[in-house]
């Protein structure tokens, strides 16, 4: 299906609105099952029809029928073969690559990355657009565009099989019932603005926070899968995190649950950029460790992942740098042991450009400075792990959405 028939249903799916009558149980347990069956493909990458039939509870026989379903839409290909126990060799199930396609963003003040992904998650084209200096709303609306319009150049055969746009959005995103998406932007000074529901040629968007589009990609490849509890920072220029609860995110009552880069370390703190005072992201965020670093006579050139590495780097021989890094290493320990004790996860991942600067030299002061400020017990029942897939995961976990809308729209 194709045009605007299957952008609206993609949109209903993903704000949780079916658009096909499911007043028949069998109906709504066999699109249950169709959805089970094929984000376990995905996820997975490679399965056997008996893989399916376990994880979804069916027969042979049933997930067999789920999967020629799957076939017959072209999402799934038989792949290859396994050997059996003195059988027949296994036919083996994978993703079918050409399928689909989906575009995830990762949008910041300073511009974009998109990234184009087969319906095998693996990416087949990417464009950045912006600069080192922060840009307005307006700019990064053009950059998004100047992007998207370049991958459709260069991949004008796949097009057509584009499901739609994931934007990981530096701010709040809010849902509201009928699918209508607005971002507040408070710590970029930005007025709420929404969100467009398609592109200009007619995709599909999806809007969500970048830290939750972080823990998404997490939970489907990375180190969050097939943990039920954790928690998933994002460190950058701005501070994130997302709950996994029970296998989930948690989004709370509006979507904004966990902006825990503006929760309080300090009563009457360093300013934040959001307006407020003693925010974690005026303690942790790149700008304030390279802002305190450069208070006490640090140099370096830019503000991004060489300058934080020049930090991590100084750290090792001189006492000022080291200084500045322990007092943000002491203060994210102590956001963190927060959280631990608010949510008790089983494992925390921290990401981001800076999560993964200070990780590569320093988890394990991270993991003592958390256990510090945390209840003893609950201080024992976590690990802390660097994010899986480094610049890309937020992109990835984009991308997601339009496919998460893909496996969950009724099948005509």
């Amino acid at each position: 299906m194709t045009g605007a028939g299957r952008n609206d249903r993609l949109r209903a799916a993903w704000a949780g609105v079916s658009t096909a009558p499911e007043s028949q149980t069998v109906n709504s347990l066999r699109q249950r099952n169709r959805a089970s069956a094929l984000q376990f493909i995905l996820r997975q990458r490679e399965a056997t029809r008996a893989d399916v039939a376990r994880h979804c509870g069916l027969s042979v026989a049933s997930a067999t029928n789920m999967v020629n379903d799957l076939m017959a839409d072209g999402l799934v290909v038989e792949s290859g073969t396994v050997a059996s126990r003195g059988g027949r060799p296994i036919t083996v199930i994978a993703p079918n690559s050409d399928g689909a396609y989906a575009i995830g963003a990762d949008v910041g003040e300073r511009g974009v990355a998109v990234e184009l992904f087969d319906l095998g998650l693996q990416v087949v084209d990417r464009e950045f657009r912006g600069g080192r200096q922060e840009e307005s709303p307006e700019d990064i609306e053009q950059d998004l565009r100047d992007a998207i319009g370049a991958l459709r150049a260069r991949n004008a055969e796949r097009w057509g099989r584009v499901l739609g746009v994931g934007l990981g959005l530096p701010g709040v995103v809010e849902t509201s019932a009928d699918g209508e998406q607005t971002l507040y932007a408070q710590s970029l000074g930005w007025a709420p603005r929404p969100i467009p529901g398609a592109t200009k040629d007619g995709l599909p968007v999806f809007g969500e926070n970048g830290a939750k589009t972080l823990a998404r990609a997490e939970m489907w490849f990375g180190a969050a899968r097939d943990i039920e509890h954790a928690a998933v920072a994002l460190l950058g220029r701005g501070v994130g995190l997302a709950i996994v609860n029970e296998g989930k995110l948690f989004r709370g009552a509006f979507g904004s649950a966990t902006e825990w880069g503006h929760t309080k370390i300090r009563y009457g703190g360093e300013p934040c950029r959001c307006g407020d005072r003693g925010c974690l992201e005026a303690y942790v965020g790149a700008d304030a460790l390279l802002a305190a670093w450069r208070r006490t006579g640090g140099a370096f050139e830019g503000s991004g992942w060489q300058a934080i590495g020049a930090l991590c780097e100084a750290a090792e021989t001189d006492d000022a740098a080291a200084r500045v890094l322990g007092d943000g290493i002491e203060a994210l320990g102590a956001a963190l042991g927060s959280i631990v004790n608010l949510a008790n996860p089983q494992r925390i991942v921290v990401g981001g450009w800076v999560g993964l600067r200070l990780m590569e030299r320093h988890g394990q002061a991270i993991t003592e400075a958390i256990r510090r400020n945390c209840l003893i017990r609950a201080g024992e029942q976590f690990d802390l792990v660097a994010a899986t897939f480094g610049g890309d995961t937020v992109a990835l976990g984009s991308a997601l959405m339009p496919i998460e809308a893909l496996i969950h729209a009724p099948r005509n």
